[in-house]
């Protein structure tokens, strides 16, 4: 028998009486949550014998016998071309940290819901019971032939680096990190209409990146593709630069590639006259770190539930504040993203996503601001019908023009 979730704050003896009301009498969240979020559902009928023989046996062994002898047949007569796996191992789960599979599985059902609402794209959770990077490889690789898309999930840095593009490597359908790349996309989409707005251009811009995370090298990686005038990128310790050696091999590598000013330092130091801040690391920025800004700055504080500059602090000195809450305006939010872009690889089952595809996502993300643009809108809702349908699309030319499409 199950043990029943109980409430922590009530006044009867929960270890004892059974007396104890479940949780979901005083939340909602639980109450939302029992039995979870998500469900299978058939797509075709099973009324009769006759029915029951197509969908199974003995009908289903002609469609076996076909895709035995023609595997691509596969995408035509499975879900497999409809369906995204999303894989996690519990170890960075929104800002709750290593807190393990079971834990996780709450977050990747909503993940999955998102996929299905905002792309019309089939996703299945899956918490994997490793953390071992080369037994996770090996998992998804084994699972991959049910899936026609990899989407990784909160699992720490830098380990999800190694994971992505190894999986890369070896897998022909596409292996997309949201934590790095959705945030990546949704925030470029958000700076391209600031920019717009204020009658500069991405090249115009210097940019400080808070975090040398997974969020925090993508959108530096993104942003250099976009052709940023500069971008720097600071951790705990600091600025990233190639004179620290104290770097991981991935911060080694944004050393490179970011940071053409050749700035060292904290993170303060670098705002100083800088044109955006991007915020991905939690913390507290200091108000005078944030009024040393360049004038008509823009702040993209993005930290959940807590940005690193208050909303009420950062318009005291910027032209445009964006956050990742739902409660203030232009909010980064990744659904804006990973189901268009999931929705128009897998349209065109494309073997993996590019870096132009990613560019695309953006471009067509930002365009559906069009002419309403605004200082408190420079990133559409999540729930504008406009959103996916317009990622989608361009992801998925993208794809045809960069050759990585298959139909």
């Amino acid at each position: 028998m199950a043990a029943e979730i109980v409430n922590p704050r009530s006044d009867s003896d929960t270890g004892q009486d059974g007396g104890a009301e479940p949780l979901d009498s005083f939340d909602p969240a639980f109450a939302l949550h029992r039995g979870g979020k998500m469900a299978v559902q058939a797509t075709v009928p099973v009324r009769d014998k006759d029915d029951l023989s197509l969908a199974y046996t003995p009908g289903v062994a002609k469609v076996c016998s076909a895709i035995a002898e023609q595997p691509d047949l596969v995408h035509d007569y499975t879900w497999k071309s409809s369906v995204v796996a999303v894989v996690t191992d519990g170890t960075a789960v929104l800002g709750l940290g290593d807190i393990g599979p079971e834990a996780s599985l709450p977050v990747m059902e909503g993940k999955a819901i998102l996929f299905k609402q905002f792309g019309g794209v089939d996703a299945v959770p899956l918490a994997l019971a490793c953390t071992d990077v080369d037994e996770i490889i090996e998992t998804v690789v084994r699972l991959a032939p049910s899936f026609g898309g990899v989407n990784l999930e909160d699992i720490s840095a830098p380990r999800c680096f190694e994971i992505e593009r190894r999986l890369q490597e070896r897998l022909d359908i596409p292996v997309f990190h949201d934590d790095q790349h959705g945030t990546a996309v949704v925030t470029l989409a958000a700076l391209r209409n600031a920019a717009r707005l204020s009658g500069r251009s991405i090249g115009d811009l210097r940019a400080v990146i808070s975090g040398a995370g997974a969020a925090g090298v993508a959108i530096a990686k993104m942003l250099v593709e976009a052709g940023i005038g500069d971008v720097l990128v600071a951790d705990r310790k600091g600025v990233v630069s190639s004179d620290r050696d104290d770097l991981t091999s991935v911060k080694r590598e944004v050393a490179g590639f970011t940071n053409k000013a050749g700035l060292s330092g904290s993170l303060e130091d670098a705002l100083a006259g800088a044109d955006v801040f991007i915020g991905v690391s939690g913390g507290t920025v200091a108000e005078s770190a944030v009024a040393s800004m360049a004038k008509g700055a823009f702040v993209f504080a993005m930290a959940n539930p807590d940005p690193e500059v208050h909303p009420e602090v950062a318009h005291k000195y910027a032209a445009v504040v964006a956050t990742g809450r739902s409660d203030f305006p232009n909010q980064i939010n990744n659904v804006l993203a990973f189901p268009g872009i999931f929705a128009g690889a897998l349209q065109v089952r494309a073997s993996r996503i590019t870096e132009g595809m990613k560019i695309a996502a953006a471009e067509a993300l930002a365009a559906v601001v069009g002419d309403d643009l605004a200082a408190d809108y420079v990133i559409p809702s999540p729930f504008d019908e406009r959103v996916a349908p317009a990622v989608t699309a361009a992801v998925a030319a993208a794809a045809r023009a960069e050759g990585v499409a298959r139909r």
